[in-house]
């Protein structure tokens, strides 16, 4: 990597070469998402080779992907989509008999999409002719086309070879995989019928943060995709232009989850000590300037009756925080005495270390005794960094309860089954409130992903879902 790093002398790759991408994780790799998540590079390139009905543009909103075009009927109980005229990669056109059963395999009760919890509302998916498609739910759900954008719900082919997204898989080599463009023959021009120029092409690969941010800082690369905090302090050592460095104001869930509420985090009074001792400005600060902390399970009231609910720690002022976590600690011991050990689940990364260090200087200072574990090993705390996949209250209340109290995670479940909208709102305004009182969650900051950006690239956007479409990259969409 330090030979990556010396070689970074050369110039900066033009506008004349394919675009270089790499994606912090596993390897690229096509995969089925109801058998099981995929790798971020992955997403990206079943995102690149295939689509849903819609699809995410360069901010993280939605755009046409098999549909043309749809409408929302019924009280937002039915979905209906018409699909544009298109072709698969082998010539045969696409219809609803070929999107329908993919899509009810997702839904189906043996998917191990990562998407398939908050799909219960849909009832039946019905080919109404070969272009159009119901889609009728049980209960109206006004955010569910940001979960179609998802990669997750791209449409393969449905005999093999790719799917109908703007690139194809031209090589696989061990580089990486290079993508060309797609050109759909019911809506290509003359003039795109040739063959694209190389800088057309696009080069995606999945591999270790150091490894792709010494390739980038040697010149070698056009964008690194997919950072996290667990990477982010490489960064500082690697030599890289403050203006290629871009961060997205990602939506989502940063902090500890209460994974074992036994001994000490029994009582949630105890809880929210453990919330108390950890001075969020401090931490986001001493980590990165301009890191938003976060006190709240919601970021914003969303779909919810009420505005974010704040737990009862909050009410405490900033500067008694410390000393009320130590008087709730020292009561505790009365009757337990002896260290009270706190394991503390974080992932075993640089930025990891850091947020642990942090976490666990704050802990020390109210009178507990942390313990680093592995990611996944029993723990009282655990660490969750996630992006929200689209904008519900549900979401940040089902990932923040891990476990929670029988009051919340029930309420929970009525939103998800409240039969309106209006209904849904104060079930999850209720949710929210019981959340923040049983102090099942400890927010700390929102998620801060990062992304390695060359100047050739000018139509790369940060966006609240920190997912950048391939196609969204250099120019505006064919």
């Amino acid at each position: 990597m330090l030979a990556l790093a010396l070689g970074g002398c050369g110039q900066r790759r033009t506008d004349d070469q394919p675009v270089e991408v790499s994606v912090i994780g596993g390897p690229a790799a096509l995969g089925d998402p109801n058998r099981g998540p995929l790798s971020p590079a992955g997403q990206m390139l079943l995102h690149a080779t295939a689509q849903g009905l819609v699809r995410f543009d360069a901010s993280g909103g939605i755009e046409p992907g098999l549909a043309e075009r749809w409408i929302v009927i019924d009280d937002g109980k039915s979905v209906i989509f018409r699909l544009s005229e298109a072709e698969w990669p082998n010539g045969d056109a696409v219809t609803a008999d070929d999107v329908v059963p993919v899509l009810r395999r997702v839904i189906a009760r043996a998917s191990r999409n990562s998407l398939a919890p908050y799909l219960t509302a849909i009832d039946e998916i019905v080919a109404m002719t070969p272009q159009v498609i119901e889609i009728r739910l049980s209960r109206p759900r006004p955010d569910i086309l940001k979960l179609f954008a998802q990669p997750e719900l791209a449409i393969p082919a449905p005999r093999g070879g790719g799917g109908t997204g703007p690139f194809r898989i031209e090589r696989e080599s061990r580089p990486g995989i290079l993508l060309r463009p797609g050109i759909d023959p019911l809506r290509a021009t003359d003039d795109e019928a040739v063959d694209p120029s190389p800088h057309d092409f696009v080069r995606l690969r999945g591999e270790r943060a150091a490894l792709a941010i010494a390739r980038f800082a040697a010149k070698k690369l056009d964008l690194v995709s997919g950072g996290s905090i667990g990477d982010w302090p490489i960064l500082k050592h690697a030599g890289i232009a403050p203006a290629n460095i871009r961060v997205d104001a990602a939506a989502g869930l940063f902090g500890l989850a209460v994974a074992n509420r036994d001994g000490f985090l029994a009582d949630p009074i105890n809880r929210g000590a453990v919330a108390m001792a950890i001075d969020r400005a401090a931490l986001t600060r001493n980590i990165t300037p301009n890191w938003r902390s976060a006190e709240n399970v919601l970021p914003e009231q969303l779909d919810s009756a009420a505005p974010p609910a704040a737990p009862a720690w909050t009410a405490v002022a900033p500067d008694d925080r410390i000393a009320t976590a130590q008087a709730r600690v020292a009561h505790y011991q009365q009757s337990h005495p002896g260290p009270v050990t706190l394991r503390i689940a974080v992932p075993a990364a640089p930025g990891g270390t850091l947020i642990y260090a942090e976490i666990a200087a704050a802990l020390r200072a109210v009178g507990l005794s942390p313990q680093r574990v592995d990611g996944d090993a029993p723990a009282e705390l655990r660490l969750v960094d996630a992006v929200a996949p689209y904008d519900s209250a549900r979401w940040y209340l089902r990932t923040a309860c891990q476990p929670c109290g029988e009051e919340a995670a029930t309420l929970i479940e009525a939103a998800r089954d409240a039969p309106t909208l209006p209904e849904r709102a104060m079930r999850l305004a209720e949710a929210d409130a019981a959340l923040a009182g049983d102090v099942a969650f400890i927010p700390i900051a929102q998620p801060l992903r990062w992304s390695l950006v060359a100047a050739r690239l000018r139509a790369w956007t940060p966006n609240a879902r920190a997912f950048h479409p391939l196609n969204h990259l250099r120019a505006a969409p064919r």
